[in-house]
């Protein structure tokens, strides 16, 4: 008898999706049917941070859903939605504790990303302090539903950070809204950015140019935005020597400057350089702003890191900036609650899971109700990369998977050796809990998403947009008015 191999997926964004569709491509056709692949996500919707964290004006990094699209159409893989895995029963609706899944699952594998964001530790949480994260997912419409940043009372921004996080929330803050209308940016945010008094975004990184963390697509995007400068960077900022070709070019868009001329728009931004938060006074009756002070900074050459300039006196050299809304972008990590399935595999230091080479977790027996443990994704390398390497780094956790279970599968079916305990009957059946939350409709499948996937984009075809977000009120609403049309 084959062993069939029954994975669940823990995260439905693009690792999780990526491993599934490597996996299913992959696996030898004669035993096609001995293969299930279930995803779970907390969220309603599929695709993670395709859906909820890349900027709305950047369509073309989605087109990634097309492949997953094709993966869900595989009869073998189903996604569950709505669904909060645990290490222990919650009373959480749509609640599963691992314990059901390692009882109805031969392999695990946790593709939950990196959930929080990185804090500065002088600047803690604020009305006035808000991290990216809060204002992605607010521009993303994400399930958390984080209050709006105070838009329409604050005129300069100070980010803090030089990834590609800091550039999108600039350039959604900064960017006219009459071309960010045309795209996947829900009708309350444009109605904030309309009202919005931003009227300056100051983007702070601790190093120079040569180490900043932003890519030169994302740097020329901010140059060429309509009728918004770039405050001219001082000669000695840029005389550096590039060492990659990434550099240079970031270099020759820096020289050059923005397309719009400095003095000649109402809105400008800046990239601060060597600069350090090193404390911040919140607003007062004396003072309506919040004074972000800032230590100036000089990067070791051989280290590349950041140390404090000091006068000729040996005193640190500091400077203070008015601001009126402070925008840590400092990555982000796994969450590390004790509640999280896979946290005692948390790396308190790393603040991810760790792994062994092919993303395995465990190496438990399969002939035991312990299934094989995995993490895939950020979830198991830390915030870092682009799709491609999430790609890169799904397939291999896939390959591995498949090589663990040919490695304990016999040859022939006319093998003794004892199919794996798996609790569900029939084998494929998800979870009881599962099965539960579906006949209440509390839990979502990927048909429920192809549904309000195209409704969206109904919605908003009338407009020239390219779609108009639901939450889940509203797509638990559309899909219950859906079904009952049917009956």
């Amino acid at each position: 008898m084959i062993r069939p191999l029954k994975l669940a997926i823990i995260g439905g964004g693009p690792s999780g999706f990526y491993l599934a569709s490597r996996l299913l491509s992959l696996f030898p056709q004669s035993y096609a049917d001995s293969l299930r692949v279930h995803i779970f996500d907390r969220l309603w919707a599929p695709h993670g941070l395709v859906r909820y964290g890349v900027a709305p004006d950047h369509p073309e990094v989605k087109n990634c859903t097309h492949k997953f699209d094709s993966a869900a159409s595989d009869p073998r893989l189903k996604f569950f939605g709505n669904v909060n895995v645990a290490s222990n029963g919650v009373d959480a609706l749509n609640s599963v504790p691992s314990s059901s899944l390692k009882k109805n699952y031969t392999h695990l594998v946790f593709a939950t990303g990196c959930t929080e964001p990185n804090m500065h530790p002088l600047l803690p949480r604020d009305d006035g302090i808000i991290p990216a994260l809060d204002i992605v997912h607010w521009y993303t419409r994400h399930p958390s539903n984080p209050s709006p940043p105070p838009l329409s009372s604050t005129n300069h921004v100070s980010i803090i950070g030089m990834g590609n996080v800091s550039l999108d929330v600039a350039r959604m803050l900064l960017c006219p809204p009459s071309i960010l209308e045309k795209y996947d940016v829900p009708s309350h945010v444009l109605d904030a950015l309309r009202n919005s008094k931003v009227k300056h975004v100051s983007v702070i990184g601790r190093r120079g140019p040569l180490e900043a963390a932003f890519t030169t697509k994302e740097l020329r995007e901010m140059m060429n935005l309509p009728d918004v400068a770039l405050r001219p960077l001082e000669k000695s900022v840029l005389d550096v020597q590039a060492s990659t070709r990434q550099q240079s070019r970031t270099l020759d868009l820096l020289k050059k400057g923005s397309k719009a001329a400095f003095g000649t728009t109402l809105k400008t931004w800046s990239l601060d350089f060597y600069r350090n938060p090193i404390g911040v006074t919140v607003p007062s009756s004396k003072s309506p702003s919040y004074s972000l002070s800032l230590g100036h900074t000089t990067v070791d050459s051989v280290t590349k890191r950041a140390g404090p300039l000091l006068d000729p006196k040996g005193a640190p050299i500091t400077s203070v900036l008015p601001t009126s809304l402070i925008v840590p972008a400092m990555g982000f990590h796994a969450e590390p609650s004790s509640a999280a399935p896979y946290a005692q595999w948390y790396d308190l230091d790393q603040k991810y899971i760790k792994t062994l080479p092919g993303g395995r977790v465990s190496t438990t027996n399969l002939d035991t109700e312990e299934p094989k443990i995995y993490a895939s994704g950020w979830a198991a390398t830390g915030a870092k990369g682009v799709l491609a390497s999430t790609m890169m780094n799904a397939y291999s956790v896939a390959e591995a998977i498949l090589e663990d279970w040919t490695n304990l599968t016999p040859s022939s079916t006319n093998s003794n050796t004892h199919p794996v305990a798996i609790s569900s009957s029939p084998w494929d059946a998800p979870p009881p809990e599962i099965l539960d939350g579906l006949s209440s409709a509390n839990i979502t499948t990927y048909e429920d998403w192809l549904a309000v996937d195209a409704e969206e984009v109904r919605r908003a075809s009338a407009g020239g947009k390219e779609r108009e977000r639901m939450d889940w009120n509203e797509a638990k609403k559309f899909l219950y008015d859906t079904a009952r049309q049917k009956r």
